[in-house]
């Protein structure tokens, strides 16, 4: 009877292991980076960045869509189908007229089998903008 649990065991492991394998065939998508912090930048800086990857698949990568979580994060991304091995760029601009916290996420959907859904975040602060116009003395009125 042991025999027979341990030779149905090792059978169940032998298949769990063959399909594991099989479902992990095609294209995977590996990010050098995640999250890209601006830490903190004057407002209307230069709000953009790019998070790198490489296709570490064997089959090619396809990127259906890039989301920001709101419209201030707008991603651009390859059209075309990244090749195995091949490296590609997403890129991420921030508008940064915007005072205050940036905690932002950018969601990317792909044919990629370890990470069909991938969130990238993007976080910092940007500075209040320098008030213009003419000075002011304490009462309030243009100064002379």
């Amino acid at each position: 009877m042991k025999k027979v649990l341990f030779s149905l065991m090792f059978l169940f492991v032998a298949v769990a292991t063959t399909n594991s394998v099989v479902a992990q065939d095609g294209a995977k998508i590996t990010f050098t980076k995640e999250v890209h912090d601006y830490g903190t930048i004057e407002n209307g800086a230069n709000g953009q960045c790019t998070f790198d990857f490489k296709n570490t698949g064997n089959a090619p990568l396809i990127i259906a869509n890039a989301v920001g979580s709101c419209g201030c994060t707008v991603p651009t991304w390859p059209k075309e189908p990244i090749a195995p091995g091949a490296k590609a760029s997403i890129t991420v601009k921030y508008d940064t007229k915007r005072t205050g916290s940036i905690n932002k996420s950018i969601t990317i959907t792909s044919n990629a089998t370890n990470e069909p859904t991938k969130v990238l975040n993007i976080k910092g602060e940007v500075k209040a903008a320098p008030e213009s116009g003419a000075p002011v003395n304490k009462s309030g009125a243009p100064a002379n």
